[in-house]
């Protein structure tokens, strides 16, 4: 099992420090939301022309991997969608030039269902994957927002008609705001996944309150079990939201419990 942890669960450290602990704790790889007070990937100085194979060096001697650049593109809504679609083929380059095989896009912002133009996030979607095969890199959408539906999310796909495409599956989000099991979920998207985002959480009337993992309800020792035993090779990654929420539990404390968690899961 490969197992990750996005950098949006630890924003006021340092590119240094992330690498260290994820080593340090056994992690497999670092996914990459943000570092520091710079929140794209594209502004962060490490990443820079001039300092980037200096830090693909860096990284390689740990023998961690970058598994997916995690961009803020939303291709699905409409005053921001021309705007997303540059970001994310900036972002597809960069990913091509550190090794990273995907990068994460969105039809809407908002992890709740929201209102977004599909049918104009599933043709601009479909331009990224063609622009992404080109480079060796695939765009995830996310179950995110509407795309939380397994329908909804197929219906995306199917307008798309690309074969470089792929479902970035966050657990959390199909389970509270998509409403469906993890079996249903993998039932109609198993075959797409390709990266998996795992959050922890309980409900204080419509209110998500989330937990360290293992402390809420979300089902996800059954999705890790679905996905271990189609044998899914990519990565388990914690997202945990602290740069969102700032009163969150403490990233150190946070990134040891997952991975001692999700090494206590039976195989």
């Amino acid at each position: 099992m490969k197992l990750s942890f996005s950098t949006l669960g630890c924003p006021r450290w340092t590119l240094k420090e992330v690498v260290a602990t994820a080593k340090d704790l056994g992690f497999g790889g670092v996914e990459i939301r943000g570092i520091g007070d710079k929140i794209n990937a594209l502004e962060i100085p490490e990443f820079s022309d001039v300092n980037i194979e200096h830090t693909k060096a860096k990284i390689a001697e740990t023998g961690l991997v970058i598994p997916s650049l995690t961009s803020g593109a939303t291709l699905a809504v409409r005053d921001r969608a021309q705007d997303s679609f540059f970001e994310a083929c900036d972002y597809i380059d960069l990913a091509q030039k550190l090794g990273v095989k995907y990068v994460r896009v969105m039809g809407t912002g908002e992890p709740h269902i929201t209102v977004g133009d599909f049918t104009l996030g599933a043709g601009l979607y479909r331009q990224l994957c063609e622009y992404g095969a080109k480079r060796g890199v695939t765009p995830l959408i996310e179950t995110n927002g509407d795309l939380s539906s397994s329908k909804a999310m197929l219906a995306f796909l199917d307008r798309a008609g690309s074969d470089n495409c792929g479902v970035l599956w966050d657990v959390h989000h199909t389970v509270r705001f998509g409403s469906e099991s993890p079996v249903e979920t993998f039932a109609a998207l198993g075959t797409y996944v390709k990266h998996v985002h795992l959050k922890d959480s309980v409900m204080r009337g419509s209110r998500v309150e989330y937990r360290m993992m293992g402390y809420g309800d979300v089902p996800v020792a059954d999705a890790v079990t679905l996905l271990d035993r189609a044998g899914f090779d990519g990565f388990f990654s914690l997202e945990w939201v602290k740069r969102w929420n700032p009163d969150l539990q403490e990233p150190g404390i946070v990134f040891a419990h997952y991975k001692n968690y999700m090494d206590s899961l039976p195989e």
